[in-house]
């Protein structure tokens, strides 16, 4: 019975770090292909009233136009011109 319990354990072990390399693999592929979420998006202050976040890996971008001492107002979405040629 004890010897049944501990190929048990092992195979558990095994399955774990399969499971555990598998993950890693796929995270540092994503980073050597380039790709950082955290990076994605950029937020650029065009001038006092005007901002624009854009998308690096899509190229689309948000504008807003924000009036001087005035509430916040609604986001517009823009495509990215290389990627979306048809809008």
């Amino acid at each position: 019975m004890k010897k049944s319990s501990s190929i048990i354990i092992a195979v558990a072990i095994i399955i774990g770090f399969t499971i555990l390399g598998l993950f890693l693999r796929v995270a540092l592929e994503d980073d050597s292909k380039g790709i950082n979420h955290e990076d994605r998006y950029e937020l650029v202050p065009v001038n006092d009233n005007n901002m624009v976040i854009f998308d690096k890996k899509s190229g689309d971008y948000w504008n807003k136009f924000i009036p001087s001492e005035e509430g916040p107002t609604d986001w517009k979405k823009g495509y990215s011109p290389i990627k979306h040629s048809d809008h």
